[in-house]
């Protein structure tokens, strides 16, 4: 049986998502758990691959595996083998063909910064602190520019194999900046984003926000296809990957 399951988990301590040579991967984690609990270690296929530090409250994955264990207790029995800092939401039977990445619609990242000179002594490993006030109006309205189907060379780092492959033309359905007090949430949704995308989209807008770039000057960024003309990459820690949305499958999310 094909099973998908949603995660949320705290990158903090990990090298990211995928396996890496150079440090403990979340992959490699849930897979001891997974092998704990079926005694096999099958192949687990990811919605994404998300950076070191980065964040998630609905990773997307899915396996192949025979059990008997039904898909509304997998999760508990998967969770007594995970460190707290990763914990599987739900599961589901999906069709056999299905692929936890191939098959997504699109994919929601949520930024956080904090907005203050002080840093809050509970989450500051789950937002990036920006001490000037931002001003959100001017963000939202560099945030609408985003919005299409548009190059985003722009906002890609450096060492992007899709970028090395001329595939860097991208779909962003909705970008939207909201505040709540001294925190502001950016929220991109899209069909798929190039390297460290959704970190200098953030960038952009907070020096749109901080009043050094001019909203307007979003769309000629973007045509320019020069990284140097966009904003600055923002640390991990402040992005999560939020939901995935699959056609005909409903969402997976928290």
């Amino acid at each position: 049986m094909n099973f998908l399951l949603t995660l949320a988990y705290d990158g903090t301590n990990y090298c990211g998502f995928q396996v890496q040579p150079n440090g403990r991967s979340v992959a490699q984690t849930f897979q001891d758990g997974l092998e704990a609990v079926l005694g096999t270690r099958p192949d687990i296929k990811g919605c994404s691959r998300t950076d070191a530090g980065v964040h998630a409250l609905g990773f997307a994955l899915n396996f192949h595996a025979d059990t008997r264990i039904p898909p509304e207790k997998l999760p508990l029995a998967l969770n007594q083998h995970l460190p707290p800092d990763i914990r599987v939401l739900s599961a589901r039977i999906v069709p056999e063909d299905f692929h936890a990445r191939y098959a997504a619609h699109t994919k929601t990242y949520l930024y956080r910064i904090h907005n203050s000179p002080i840093d809050s002594p509970f989450d500051a490993k789950y937002h990036t602190r920006v001490p000037r006030r931002l001003d959100e109006t001017k963000m939202q309205q560099a945030a609408r520019k985003f919005v299409g189907t548009h190059d985003f060379l722009a906002l890609c780092a450096a060492g992007s194999s899709a970028a090395a492959h001329g595939d860097t033309i991208r779909t962003i359905t909705d970008c939207s900046v909201v505040r709540n007090g001294d925190d502001l949430e950016i929220t991109v949704t899209a069909d798929g984003y190039l390297y460290n995308m959704v970190r200098i989209l953030a960038g952009t807008l907070c020096e749109a926000g901080a009043g050094r770039l001019d909203p307007d000057a979003v769309p000629g960024i973007l045509a320019s296809r020069d990284r140097s003309l966009a904003g600055p990459t923002l640390p991990a820690q402040g992005l999560f990957l939020k939901c995935v949305d699959y056609k005909g499958e409903g969402e997976a999310n928290a």
